[in-house]
Parts: C-alpha cells; structure tokens; sequence
C-alpha cells in the first residue's frame, strides 16, 4: 500500500472515531437527560453481569444493599487515592456524602440505556485503540502522531475509570464534570492527529495571522468556560428536579443560570468578530473560511437551544443536543486554532 493511500485510510479512520466519539458524548447526554446514569449501579457489569436484567424479579431481596456496599467500598480506596494526592477535603466528601448510599429502584428502561452507553463507549475503545494501531506507519516520519495517538487510547481506559467513579459516587457532580472535561481533551487530542497527519506541501507563508490564531484562543478558553457553567447549571436541574414540576426549573437554578446565558452573548459577539477579521483579511477561499462559518453557525443554533430550554420548561429531547453542539463548537474552535498556527495557509 502507497504511503498516501495509507495517509488517507488513516485520516478517514480517524474522522471516523472522532465522529463516533461525538455520537458517545450525545448518548451520554440522553443518559443524563433521562436519568439512567445509575441505571447500572456497578461498573463495568451492570447488576453483576454481561448482560443485564430486564425485570426486577431477576435480582436477589437485597440487590440495593448489596450495589450500596459495593460502592461504599470503591469509595473508600478512591478517598484514599484524594487523600494521597493532597485533596483531603474531596476525600471526607466522597466518604461522607449521603446520596451514595442510596440505591435506585431498578428500571428496565434507564438500566438498558446506561447499558448501550456503555456499549457504544467500548466500540469507541475499539475505534481509538485502531486509530492506534495505524499510526504506527507514521512512527519514522512523524512520532507525536503514533504517541499522541497511544495517549489518546490510554486517555479512554482512564476515562473508563473516571465513569466507574462517577457511578460508585452516586453521580457526584464535580466527577461528571472532569468526565466530560476528558472526553474534550480525548476529542481534541485526536484532532490534533488527523491534522498533522495531513498533507500541507501546497500551502505558503502568511504572516497577517499572528492576532486571529490568538483570538480563537481565547474563544476557546472562554468557551471551555462555558462548558463548565453548563454542568454546574446541569447539576443544579438534577438537584431541584426531584422536588419541582419542569416548568418550574429555570425560576430556581439561581445565579449560575444568568451568568451562563448572558455569557452565551459574549461568545457570539466573539465568533462574529473572528469571521469579520478573517473577511477583511481578504481570506475568502482558504481553509480557514469554512470552519470558521461553520462555527458561528454551530454557536448560533447552540444559543438558540439554549433559548429553547430557558423558555420551554427544558424539553427533554433539546438537552443532549445542547451538549452535543458545546462539545462540537471546542472541537471546531481546536482544528481553527491548528490551522491558525500553521501560518502557511493560503490567502485567496
């Protein structure tokens, strides 16, 4: 096989997994949505087996006692690993939080939702793992591309085991938020890949694009921002879910929830100002030009979702598309700043 057609396999493999860890990070927020994160209370089985029950009559009197000890036990040695490491406040909270001691009643359809979530995550495991593999072509040429790409893979394994945590924590809410933190730096991380595994000989020097490769930083940034007032907003809507109407939700989620839609504004004016740099630039026909427009547009329909749920009781089919759509603008915001610091980019 030639070198270039190996390149392309490997691109378009990459492309792939990219895509279908975007798919994983959407079921997941379908899984939030519903409430199923618990619907397996144990990690990596579900109710102790490979393939779990579909009836409450499959599960011994006690199950609830018994999934309690089991977590109760994992977050013990968790609580020692926080302790090791100097976060001893974190520790006394993992080990002291009373939620974690509550046991769900079983649900057929939140424990099989969780569970195809998990299955869609091994495919992922699967696909990284591949995505691996073929980088090895590129371990001569261009060696940060096959570790980069290994790193990637072990990156899935943790995050594994961050989600085995987050479900032996009861949901906690800071461990939601570093899982889903991860999943960007693995997404980003495979981006980085696929874009230095590209040929770039048909580029040539521009030196007029110092200022926008730092203004995407800095939308980056602020938009990583972003995410995290999501999940604390996301956290405060599981807290007052279980004891308001939804209509009633967005009036109770206090001071974050303001901040977070405000913010959204300032993101906009932000990706508005890029586009208009890079048109007056005169770079009309590069690379540049379609990622940047497809990034305005994706921040535009990602506020007008979150309008949707400000003003429609939070419907639940518009939350994993909220996620999905914050996830995918870092992901567009990382593969612009690539290009950006390239500065061999074409101008017209």
């Amino acid at each position: 096989m030639k070198a270039n057609t190996k390149g392309r396999l490997f691109r378009r493999f990459t492309a792939v997994t990219i895509i279908a860890v975007y798919l994983l990070i959407a079921v997941g927020g379908i899984v939030r949505t519903t409430g199923s994160g618990m619907g397996c209370p144990d990690w990596p089985k579900c109710f102790g087996s490979w393939v779990p029950p579909t009836d409450v009559t499959q599960l011994p009197n006690d199950y609830k006692d018994i999934y309690v000890q089991q977590r109760v036990e994992k977050n013990v040695r968790f609580a020692k690993y926080l302790s090791a490491l100097g976060f001893d406040d974190l520790a006394n909270q993992v080990q002291n939080d009373p939620d974690i001691r509550e046991e769900e009643e079983f649900n057929a359809a939140k424990t099989w939702t969780e569970y195809v979530n998990r299955l869609i995550g091994a495919v992922i495991g699967l696909l990284i793992f591949g995505t691996a593999v073929l980088s090895i072509r590129y371990w001569k040429e261009d060696k940060p591309i096959t570790v980069l790409s290994f790193i990637a893979f072990v990156l899935v394994g943790f995050q594994g085991w961050i989600g085995s945590i987050v479900v032996s924590t009861n949901l906690l809410e800071w461990m939601i938020t570093i899982h889903m933190l991860l999943a960007l730096v693995i997404v980003c991380l495979l981006i980085y890949v696929y874009y230095r595994s590209k040929d770039k000989a048909d580029t040539y020097s521009s030196a007029r694009l110092g200022s926008l490769k730092w203004l995407t930083l800095i939308c980056m940034i602020l938009s990583l921002v972003q995410v995290v007032l999501g999940t604390q907003v996301r956290e405060a809507i599981d807290i007052i879910s279980a004891s308001l109407e939804r209509s009633e939700w967005i009036s109770n989620l206090g001071i974050t929830f303001y901040i977070h839609r405000s913010y959204s504004l300032l993101l906009l004016a932000l990706h508005i100002y890029l586009l208009w740099k890079l048109m007056k630039e005169g770079i009309r026909k590069s690379e540049l030009v379609a990622p940047t427009r497809w990034l305005l547009a994706i921040v535009i329909v990602e506020i007008v979702s979150g309008a949707v749920m400000a003003y429609f009781g939070v419907p639940a089919f518009i939350q994993p598309i909220h996620l999905l759509l914050g996830s995918v603008i870092i992901g567009v915001q990382f593969y612009l700043w690539l290009l950006l610091r390239n500065k061999e980019l074409k101008l017209a």
